[in-house]
């Protein structure tokens, strides 16, 4: 219920939002507007403010929205109301009303980032974790409890690490872009910060997935090697283990914390696909005991990992982010960019083949996002509607005809060459735009039923 509940909000807000950029430029064109409708079919509710000619309708199928304007394409239009059909306006201001939609979910965007980094956000410290086996912070020679203190992407400037999941998003930027990192890291000697370069331009980086971070090394931040609650009829039950428990070795070797433990815990299978039993020394109430655990094997994107029933690893260690009013909104507005830029950049390397098109996301893995944002907080909800906003304003902005993109294009050609494109080539262009929306559609349809159920 809470899934469809907050992805109802989301899609309404963020339509709204969109729509509400056509209507107030339109009106400050001169362009009168008949109908503000939220989603299709059937009207469920319809107001008309007093002295406004705009009629405000919500629909049964929140899938969409549209702003109708008096147009002479469309229908007759009395003469003495043509300087406020649509098609009649200059260039500039038809271009203004287009733009406008995706301009404002990009706003909201910025307000929505702002927001969160006024307010404030618990986030877990720059504090990494143990890398996985070969992986390239291994490499590099991180070894997990470091401190990260600033980053640099390629040959820029480094700058401060507010967060761990502030540098999860400026790796994920790095190595898309093909760019190397430059971490600052802090060690236990106070004052020991060192530079530690990953090679992230070495990555064959076709989708932003948890197996990218696996191959960079950089899984989490780090945790105590503490056993959490313990489920009945698993493997930790059976060996013993009590919610409380820290883990001081494992077959003799050293476990530094929870997501080294993870990965023992995950190897502890062999090729036959059996449970291999592994000899603990934990420390419970001051006492250190050995015992016997024998993880369960489970199949997991068609391999072998152990199990033991428990949660590994303690909370890890958090820290307020927030900023300044000035700070935060630039913050905002930087991010929005950043994120734009990405999407694009995927877009791009999918249309060539050098990204996944598994990448493309639908409605149903954008539901569960936001439910799953929801039962995290409203600050998390924020940061989900933010994401997809700035995602819907790019999107709307591809040169696809049945998008404003689209209709910008059309513009661009008349600013270029003095004439409108021809109904002819209109309805060629329309026709295929909506064939390639519809293409995009269907993977993206294809992708969530495969993550899901997956």
């Amino acid at each position: 219920m809470l899934t469809l509940v907050a992805f109802v909000i989301a899609l309404g807000l963020l339509i709204a939002v969109h729509e509400y950029g056509h209507y107030r430029v339109a009106v400050a064109c001169g362009v009168k507007v008949l109908r503000f409708s939220i989603g299709f079919g059937k009207p469920l509710l319809s107001w008309r403010r007093k002295g406004s000619p705009t009629e405000f309708v919500l629909c049964a199928l929140p899938l969409g929205g549209y702003v109708r304007m008096l147009d002479e394409r469309e229908a007759p239009v009395d003469p003495a109301e043509k300087h406020l059909a649509f098609n009649t306006q200059p260039l500039r201001s038809r271009a203004a009303i287009v733009a406008a939609g995706p301009a404002a979910n990009l706003l909201l965007a910025v307000a929505l980032y702002a927001l969160v980094n006024w307010t404030g956000v618990e986030e877990p410290k720059p504090v990494l974790a143990s890398p996985g086996a070969s992986s390239l912070a291994e490499r590099a020679g991180l070894v997990g409890g470091e401190w990260v203190s600033e980053a640099a992407a390629a040959d820029a400037e480094p700058t401060p690490v507010s967060s761990f999941e502030d540098l999860r998003w400026r790796l994920t930027q790095a190595a898309l872009s093909g760019e190397n990192m430059t971490l600052w890291v802090a060690g236990e000697e106070v004052g020991s910060v060192r530079p530690v370069t990953l090679a992230l331009s070495a990555l064959d980086v076709r989708e932003a997935d948890a197996g990218l971070f696996q191959r960079i090394g950089i899984l989490g931040p780090w945790t105590a090697p503490v056993v959490g609650d313990v489920m009945d009829g698993g493997a930790a039950a059976a060996a013993g283990l009590r919610s409380g428990d820290v883990v001081q070795s494992v077959d003799g070797q050293p476990v530094s914390d929870g997501q080294r433990l993870r990965s023992l815990i995950r190897l502890a299978v062999d090729p036959a696909g059996q449970g291999i039993e592994q000899r603990w020394l934990v420390e419970r109430n001051g006492q250190r005991l050995e015992l016997l655990v024998k993880p369960i094997p489970e199949e997991q994107a068609g391999a072998w990992v152990g199990r033991v029933g428990a949660y590994i690893g303690a909370a890890p260690a958090m820290m307020t982010v927030r900023f300044g009013v000035l700070d935060g909104f630039t913050r905002g507005v930087v991010r929005t960019a950043e994120v734009s830029w990405l999407t694009l950049k995927m877009m791009g390397r999918m249309v060539i083949g050098e990204a996944s098109i598994k990448n493309l996301s639908g409605p149903l893995t954008i539901a569960d996002y936001a439910g799953k944002s929801a039962s995290l907080g409203i600050t998390s909800y924020l940061l989900f509607l933010a994401l997809i906003s700035v995602s819907l304003g790019v999107l709307n902005l591809l040169p696809l005809p049945v998008l404003d993109g689209g209709h910008l294009m059309y513009y661009l050609w008349e600013g270029v060459t003095g004439r409108s494109v021809s109904d002819v080539w209109m309805e060629r262009l329309q026709r295929g735009g909506v064939a390639i929306l519809m293409a995009m559609m269907a993977i993206a349809l294809f992708n969530d039923v495969a993550r899901l159920t997956g």
